[in-house]
């Protein structure tokens, strides 16, 4: 770990680089840019907000407040893990030629991911305004729950941006998983709807479920979050990063000859 950190700081001009490309390039050819962090969690979120009601009997007053709130979280986590799985794959031209720490392309993809989660919270602000449920000093709250996020989605592209080189199919594999953990992830209803029931401990068994109870806790209810589960989720992170460097040390040393 001493030794990543030294790569990590040796190479910084190459990892601020890779940052910059990748919030660039997610956006390169497209009219509107940047803005699309914004319209597309706000699209899918009012179209959630006009048929799950309906179909959830959900009762959740600003709703469409609730939505959000767990929309640009799963957003940022879905296209950092999508795009973090194919990273080595997709520079296989620059590792065949240079040398440098691998590491630092998925972590510059979850990093430019946090910079446009980050930009895009701006709509959960316009929205706590405008519904009048404003702000608490729960929201200081929000950098334990943000590093959480962050540790728990690196360790798990170090291991899924290993494997795509070798086991190609990794990606389709991933891609179905996210979306069945859609479900299991409390984003278009409440986790109190399961409180009780016999599949509540599978929910709180779901990392993202955690994490997305913490944003709404601090944000729409404005309370504190769930400490226990949280640290929880924070110490398992920090176990699957740790793993994932290993696996991902392991498994680089054939990269340029996969590739």
């Amino acid at each position: 770990m001493k030794e990543l950190v030294h790569n990590l700081y040796s190479y910084r001009l190459l990892l601020k680089s890779n940052v910059k490309k990748e919030i660039r390039g997610k956006y390169k050819a497209s009219f509107l840019g940047i803005l699309w962090s914004f319209i597309n969690p706000l699209l899918t979120a009012l179209v959630y907000a006009l048929v799950f009601p309906f179909i959830l009997k959900n009762t959740e007053p600003h709703y469409v407040t609730f939505i959000i709130i767990g929309i640009l979280p799963w957003t940022y986590f879905t296209s950092t893990i999508i795009q973090g799985t194919t990273v080595i794959l997709n520079n296989a031209g620059i590792i065949k030629k240079v040398y440098f720490p691998r590491e630092i392309l998925p972590i510059a993809v979850n990093t430019s991911g946090l910079i446009n989660f980050l930009i895009s919270c701006i709509i959960i602000a316009f929205f706590l305004i405008f519904s009048g449920i404003g702000f608490s000093l729960n929201i200081l709250y929000l950098p334990l729950i943000l590093l959480t996020q962050y540790i728990f989605q690196l360790g798990i592209i170090l291991i899924t941006s290993a494997l795509e080189i070798y086991v190609r199919d990794a990606e389709y594999i991933i891609n179905f998983f996210i979306n069945m953990l859609f479900y299991a992830t409390p984003i278009i209803y409440s986790a109190n709807m399961f409180a009780g029931s016999h599949i509540e401990w599978l929910i709180n068994l779901n990392p993202m479920a955690s994490i997305i109870n913490s944003y709404r806790n601090i944000l729409y209810y404005q309370t504190m979050p769930e400490l226990k589960s949280l640290f929880i989720t924070l110490g398992a992170s920090l176990i699957l990063l740790y793993l994932g460097f290993k696996i991902f040390n392991k498994l680089q040393k054939g990269f340029a000859e996969e590739v």
